[in-house]
């Protein structure tokens, strides 16, 4: 009684309309609810009133039964058959009665049971899956889908057990929500080629309901590297309204194989829906996402785009990402930069603060769209500074250097505060004129120029260069000798000079640079030995002496004879005489050497190769004639060498008369054992030696000076005429002659005579310059 006073009050209350619900797959003859009952009619009364049900638009699958006036289940109901996914599931029902006829509405409420198992699209999936893939790498799957409704139809997935592959279930059952497959181990297509798996889906009812799917993973060789997508997930933000053709988003995948299989196309996953295909297109090659379709803010708010990157290889491999694209609302007015006065050149020496140009900025947006910050790029060595409102000026803000940078390229940018923000750009050229701020500057501040002698006036001796990195007027060079240097004018060197030269631009005030020029004068042979005559000769002298006369190389010329005495029985190496010259060049072209010419072979006579002594060979025998005439030549060590010639006559005599021939001469010429002429050589010797002796020990003193004084000085710095070559040391006399040290050291012929000063103490490691005219 209470039961059919609830359902008549809420009968009442509805509007004379009765609620059931009854759940699905309820067997045939199930009541659902006491029809005549709840309408308020007696025992019987359903019959004799023709109590029935008339349905609206749909099988009802109930009846009422004309006896009971109950409702039945009359066959098999099915919420989903009856209205799919919509919840609830309402059917609405007339029951009529006659006399009178009245109708009533029923409303009968299907429920759902788990009746429906998640179902896959399909039940075998086949996946290519490189074996060169990473592990971690996500492999998208398409879920199941279960016809149910609330948690009977909310989904979980397992996988069975595999030590390659994990499932990766992300979200719910919403748009958002991702299914995907993760290698956890490295695949190795030779152990293991095909991988089979299940996929369950499970829902969420009482007793829960499962499907499966099986996945055939075929491990691919050869193209080993799927393309990868430097973001798996791309936002993109357009304006709605957006022109069509509008260039969203341009993707890049990479893939790290060769040739065809690194060959990347771009194109929408099959999971994309048919409305994303509608809204957007992508170019294959580039990667570039083009709006095709309108995009309105107010009918879609956001779009997920799945896009598939795929390389040419055979199989082909393929990368995945999402594109969420987000569409906005609208700032579309760019500020304008425009110059109102531009100032060029600047000078290079223009103070800080000077102002180069004067800009106005305007946007045509309002509120934070127009307001508007500005810089410049780059931001040294010019910035803006605010006059009033709109408008800037560009100052200067560091000190300019032409020779550093000659000309700028500025940009200025402006940028409103819109969301997203836009920018406005103009670009300025600033050229930097030239002041004289440079002076030339020489590569070396001390050149080393040697050079031979017998140059002639105006001779060119070497080439100087002084760079100045001003241009123009101010960057023109012009080279003098400075006067304190040579006296004012040209005049013939000694062995070694030093002078300045100056180099002056042509710039207002012109600045100059100063460089030191070292000169060494190198001796040529232009002089031939000159055979000097025996001290003291004389007509009274009984010693008959003259002069020879230089020859070139190869000639000999005539001379006067020279006499000398030697005894018969004299011991070999007995001095007989001394052949003296002198040569006027200096080094290796003054450096003396004797020969005998005549007699050719072997004589009873020889000559000191660089004493110019004259000594017997052998003893002395009466078989070697009454006289011996020898020619002596005497040769310098010049290139070409030069020579003179000188005749020696000896008379062999008995030691008696050789002991005559002496006391005769006693007055003027010391005497050997033998008795003969020995000349002044042999008495003054020991003198040579010992003078030869304190000049190289002077000369050697002055060339470790030098030698020192170089080092300092001129070792950083390249000489002229510079190269590499032998040392070569040498001493000079007070009279020009030479000695020469190589293996051992020889005194050479000094006597009394002419003088010359000599400065050049040693040959530098130069190789010597062409020879210039004599």
């Amino acid at each position: 009684a209470v039961r059919v006073l609830v359902l008549q009050a809420a009968w009442a209350l509805a509007g004379g309309q009765v609620r059931y619900s009854v759940p699905e797959e309820a067997k045939a003859g199930t009541v659902v609810g006491r029809v005549a009952q709840d309408l308020g009619l007696e025992a019987g009364e359903a019959e004799a009133r023709r109590l029935r049900l008339v349905a609206q638009g749909r099988r009802a699958s109930v009846e009422v039964s004309g006896a009971s006036g109950a409702l039945l289940v009359s066959s098999r109901l099915d919420r989903e058959e009856l209205c799919g996914k919509s919840a609830p599931c309402a059917l609405r029902l007339e029951v009529l009665v006659e006399r009178p006829l009245r109708v009533f509405h029923v409303e009968l409420e299907v429920t759902d049971i788990n009746d429906n198992a998640p179902i896959f699209p399909v039940d075998e999936e086949a996946l290519n899956i490189a074996e060169s893939s990473v592990p971690g790498s996500r492999f998208p799957l398409e879920g199941a889908s279960d016809a149910d409704i609330g948690a009977n139809a909310q989904l979980s997935y397992t996988l069975s057990p595999s030590e390659y592959f994990s499932l990766d279930h992300q979200g719910n059952n919403d748009q958002s929500a991702s299914l995907g497959l993760i290698l956890t181990k490295a695949l190795d297509r030779e152990t293991i080629p095909v991988h089979r798996l299940v996929l369950t889906a499970t829902d969420g009812g009482r007793p829960s309901l499962t499907g499966t799917m099986e996945l055939v993973i075929s491990v691919l060789d050869a193209n080993d590297n799927a393309p990868q997508f430097n973001q798996t997930v791309y936002k993109v933000k357009v304006l709605e309204g957006s022109e069509l053709g509008t260039q969203l988003v341009t993707l890049s995948a990479t893939d790290p194989d060769e040739g065809i299989n690194s060959d990347i196309i771009y194109l929408f996953s099959r999971h994309a829906s048919t409305k994303v295909k509608e809204m957007f297109t992508i170019d294959e090659t580039k990667g570039e996402i083009r709006l095709q379709g309108k995009l309105d803010f107010e009918e879609v708010e956001s779009y997920e785009i799945p896009v598939e990157a795929r390389d040419k290889g055979s199989p082909p491999l393929s990368g995945h990402c999402k594109v969420v694209l987000e569409v906005l609302d609208v700032n579309d007015n760019a500020p304008e930069v425009s110059v109102t006065s531009l100032s060029v050149p600047v000078s290079e020496d223009a103070s800080v603060g000077t102002v180069v140009a004067l800009l106005s900025v305007s946007d045509r947006d309002s509120g934070a769209n127009g307001r508007v910050r500005c810089w410049v790029w780059p931001a040294s060595p010019f910035g803006l500074e605010a006059t009033f409102a709109g408008s800037y000026s560009l100052v200067l803000r560091e000190a300019l250097d032409r020779e550093r940078v000659s000309e700028y390229e500025v940009e200025v940018v402006a940028e409103d505060g819109g969301a997203p923000a836009l920018r406005g750009r103009r670009g300025l050229r600033v050229p930097v004129s030239d002041v004289n701020d440079n002076a030339p500057a020489f590569a070396q501040a001390v050149y080393t120029v040697l050079a031979r002698e017998n140059n002639a006036a105006g001779a060119e001796l070497a080439r100087l260069w002084a760079r100045d990195p001003d241009e123009a007027g101010n960057g023109r060079v012009s080279y003098s000798v400075w006067e304190g240097g040579l006296g004012g004018g040209w005049r013939p060197a000694s062995s070694y000079v030093s002078f300045e030269v100056r180099a002056v631009d042509a710039g207002e005030p012109p600045l100059c640079g100063n460089a030191t020029v070292q000169l060494f004068v190198l001796d040529e042979n232009d002089n031939a030995p000159a055979l000097l005559p025996a001290a003291g000769s004389g007509p009274e002298a009984g010693g008959v002496a003259g002069s020879a006369s230089a020859a070139a190389a190869g000639s000999v010329s005539v001379s006067g004879t020279l006499w000398a005495w030697a005894a018969w029985g004299a011991p070999a190496g007995q001095v007989v005489a001394k052949i003296r010259a002198v040569d006027a060049d200096s080094g290796y072209n003054a450096w003396l050497r004797y020969e005998v010419w005549e007699p050719r072979g072997k004589g009873p006579f020889r000559v000191g190769l660089y004493s110019g002594e004259v000594s017997t060979a052998r003893a002395l025998e009466e078989a070697d004639g009454p006289r011996q005439r020898l020619v002596i030549v005497v040769r310098d060590h010049g290139e070409p060498a030069r020579s003179a010639t000188a005749t020696l006559s000896v008379s062999l005599v008995e030691a008696a008369e050789a002991a005559l021939a002496a006391a005769a001469g006693s007055s003027s010429y010391p005497r050997s054992a033998a008795g003969v002429e020995m000349g002044p050589g042999a008495a003054s010797a020991a003198t040579n030696v010992w003078l030869v002796v304190a000049i190289c020990a002077v000369s050697s003193l002055f060339l470790l000076a030098v030698v020192l004084y170089g080092a300092s000085r001129w070792a950083p710095r390249a000489a002229v005429l510079s190269g590499p070559g032998p040392t070569t040391l040498v001493c000079a006399s007070e009279v020009g002659s030479w000695s020469y040290s190589q293996r051992h050291s020889r005194s050479l012929c000094v006597a009394d005579g002419a003088g010359k000063s000599d400065l050049m103490v040693f040959s530098p490691n130069f190789p010597l310059p062409p020879p210039g005219p004599a």
